[in-house]
């Protein structure tokens, strides 16, 4: 099998009027190769909903890390959470999803919508088996009633490249409940046309930018005012994507040539942060460099153009914002536009990620009047590298010159 990157994205609104989300969606990489992803929907909504389904949330993730077959993970958090007793279920629902170093995948899921596997632009139904686990504090009965225990669905196969997983909370398909076009909500068959309809229209699509696009429908079904929380993640099995980002000039200006070599060579799309750094690939290369004032924003320098650039920004304050916005999360604002969010929008967009960090001292940034937010810039790339990795599992490399 050819090499396969595994994108993982997620996008979340939570209900109208609360101050906090009652879903989680938590993603790790572990040090022997697997990926875990886990979707948790507490009962309810606001800040105790979400203290439950992060406390789920968290032990599915620790427990299938730990090596504990994901089964076995499933049983323990049901026997360990309490049932509520006016509506007789738990207080969380969970979809966990491990994926070994071979691609392999293994589902489990208790009480949320039925994920949806797209194979070749294709809804797929893989083969599901129940489970049944007697909840904590619901009596045992003999023979048992249908409430006495929970179903749990455990499903596996081998993915394949394009293979696009999609899970999502009940906010999705209850979407635009009552209203005249949805009376009974959007509903999962409606829910399920239009994530085919959406990768047949694009197909290339990210899995960040279809969660966002299956969240924003769901939204405007409810008015933009969400009646729910309305979480959505996607899993998206496919070749890697490959960014290049240039920002500094090379300690030595011997060095401008090989600097301009590495971006014309490399394959892949190309951004460069730093005027000096894009006036030497400009001088290197005979390609000039023109400033764009369209989207101009008073906290970021605007982008400029150069040919065979994917983007060239300004370089500290650029990349400093980038670190920032990349710690907030993957809630940007989707109706500003500046050099800064433009960047982070390709580092999300792509899978492999190279820095290549010139090491030459800009003095203008040792003035100390300058801001003290205007670190050195290979401790920015670095702290954006790590933040690729650990937050969004993506993979990176640094190399300085």
């Amino acid at each position: 099998m050819d090499e396969l990157f595994i994108e993982v994205g997620y996008y979340q609104e939570k209900k109208h009027g609360q101050g906090a989300a009652g879903d989680v969606f938590l993603s790790k990489k572990t040090s022997d190769g697997h990926l875990i992803s886990v979707l948790s929907d507490g009962l309810g909504s606001g800040i105790k909903a979400g203290v439950l389904a992060t406390l789920t949330a968290t032990m599915a993730m620790q427990f299938v890390a730990e090596d504990i077959p994901i089964q076995r993970a499933a049983r323990i958090i049901m026997k360990t959470l309490p049932v509520c007793k006016e509506r007789n279920i738990s207080y969380a629902t969970f979809t966990i999803v491990d994926i070994d170093g071979m691609n392999r995948v293994r589902i489990i899921e208790y009480d949320n919508p039925p994920y949806v596997l797209i194979r070749q632009s294709v809804e797929c139904e893989p083969i599901k088996k129940m489970l049944l686990v007697h909840r904590r504090g619901v009596p045992k009965k003999s023979p048992p009633e249908p409430f006495t225990n929970a179903r749990m669905y455990y499903s596996a196969f081998e993915a394949l490249p394009g293979d696009r997983l999609i899970f999502f909370s009940d906010g999705i398909p209850q979407s635009g409940m009552g209203s005249a076009p949805f009376p009974l909500g959007w509903g999962n068959p409606a829910v399920h046309s239009y994530i085919q309809q959406e990768i047949a229209e694009k197909p290339d699509i990210s899995a960040r930018e279809l969660a966002q696009h299956l969240v924003f429908r769901a939204l405007l079904h409810d008015g933009y005012r969400a009646f729910d929380d309305i979480t959505c993640g996607v899993i998206y099995f496919r070749k890697p994507r490959k960014l290049l980002v240039l920002s500094g000039p090379p300690i030595d200006s011997n060095r401008d040539r090989e600097l301009a070599d590495l971006f014309t060579r490399f394959p892949g799309k190309k951004i460069v942060c730093g005027g000096t750094t894009a006036t030497i690939i400009g001088r290197e290369l005979g390609r000039p460099v023109r400033v764009c004032l369209k989207d101009i924003d008073p906290e970021v320098p605007p982008a400029s153009s150069m040919e065979g650039a994917d983007l060239v920004t300004e370089g500290i304050i650029t990349l400093g914002k980038v670190a920032e916005l990349l710690e907030q999360g993957p809630r940007f604002d989707r109706f500003r536009a500046n050099a800064a969010l433009h960047l982070v929008e390709f580092l999300l967009d792509s899978d492999h990620i190279d820095f290549v960090v010139g090491t030459k001292i800009n003095e203008a940034h040792q003035d100390p009047s300058m801001p003290v937010e205007l670190e050195i810039r290979r401790n920015i790339v670095k702290r954006i590298a790590s933040l690729l990795e650990e937050r969004y599992l993506k993979k990176t490399t640094i190399r300085f010159i």
